[in-house]
């Protein structure tokens, strides 16, 4: 099973964004995507941004994040 973190990027030095992960800030490789900037949130899978996606997907993910680890 893999499984992708959702993070936002903060700043952009390409191939590499800095991005925060929960609060802990990251670098990650960006090259694998289009368009990345600042502000937009992207799913970091083994150091690559593998897709972006919205806040409110972000917001779900971790809404069941939450809920799986009450279990």
């Amino acid at each position: 099973m893999c499984l992708a973190i959702p993070a936002k990027v903060l700043e952009i030095d390409y191939p590499f964004a800095t991005v925060s992960l929960g609060g802990a800030k990251r670098k990650v490789r960006v090259d694998l995507l289009e368009d990345v900037k600042p502000g937009d949130y992207v799913l970091v899978h083994v150091g690559f941004a593998i897709q972006k996606v919205s806040e409110e997907e972000v917001r779900e993910i971790e809404r069941l994040w939450e809920e799986l680890l009450r279990e």
